[in-house]
């Protein structure tokens, strides 16, 4: 397991947060607070109506930004939602897809999961994957079964070539939106079965070189030591990422 291989990717999610005008002032401060930061990759992913405020407070600067959201379809008759086509005209980069809030409020399965990302993915866009347990299947001792499976689940048909564009987060369900964290070595350790599922799908090479994030309360104070761990190459952040100051400690705990 060679770490190296892999750049950390720290990533905001903003979920339903800031305004327009909000949106570009965050954005330009945690450029200005990170762009010296070259030893991972910034990203914010913001409400579709802040990303084409968020993508001009970033030209010129090392923060991408990113999507919350995706629909399968390239166009049609489906009100609210977005396609990626539209995305990557609007200038973005990244999309989040998967997310455990989208799974609990918004009725997303695996089914849904799967067929977005291939959606992004053939449209150019580099996507976020979410997946993990919910407390009941932590604490039946199950937490392996059910993310190797969401993994191949949600990754069915993804050729290796296109996972050069995928990014997963492991998510705890129990953790998102809690205060709760999984403690470093039960995010190494589910992070490992994610990449030990990795490698039966498509190899050991390339499980290697696929950046898998830890996305549960990962803020500026326990940031060190989560990334620290071998199989956690990055985070999926909430609530930090709305304070420029916060989220630019969590960047700068992932530059060693």
């Amino acid at each position: 397991m060679d770490k190296s291989k892999r750049k950390v990717v720290i990533a905001g999610n903003w979920k339903m947060n800031m305004t327009p005008s909000e949106a570009k002032a965050a954005v330009a401060e945690t450029a200005a607070l990170t762009d010296s930061m070259t030893g991972c990759d910034v990203v914010l992913c913001v409400p579709f109506v802040d990303i084409a405020a968020a993508v001009e407070a970033a030209k010129g600067t090392n923060v991408k930004i990113g999507a919350q959201n995706v629909h399968f379809e390239a166009k049609g008759a489906f009100t609210g939602e977005i396609s990626a086509s539209m995305l990557l005209e609007c200038g973005v980069e990244y999309v989040i897809i998967g997310h455990s809030e989208r799974r609990q409020y918004f009725g997303e399965t695996d089914e849904t999961v799967n067929l977005r990302t291939k959606a992004a993915l053939a449209a150019g866009l580099k996507v976020i994957l979410c997946l993990g347990e919910i407390k009941e299947e932590r604490l039946a001792g199950i937490t392996d079964e059910v993310v190797a499976m969401q993994t191949k689940l949600d990754l069915a048909g993804i050729s290796a070539d296109d996972m050069k564009n995928v990014i997963i987060a492991y998510e705890p369900v129990w953790a998102i939106g809690t205060g709760l964290t999984a403690t470093p070595d039960q995010a190494d350790e589910t992070c490992g079965v994610i990449r030990a599922t990795l490698a039966k799908l498509y190899g050991a090479d390339l499980a290697d070189a696929t950046v898998i994030q830890y996305g549960g309360s990962m803020n500026d104070g326990n940031a060190a030591e989560l990334l620290s761990k071998v199989n956690v190459d990055g985070g999926l952040i909430g609530g930090a990422s709305l304070v420029p100051a916060k989220f630019a400690k969590i960047v700068e705990a992932a530059q060693a």
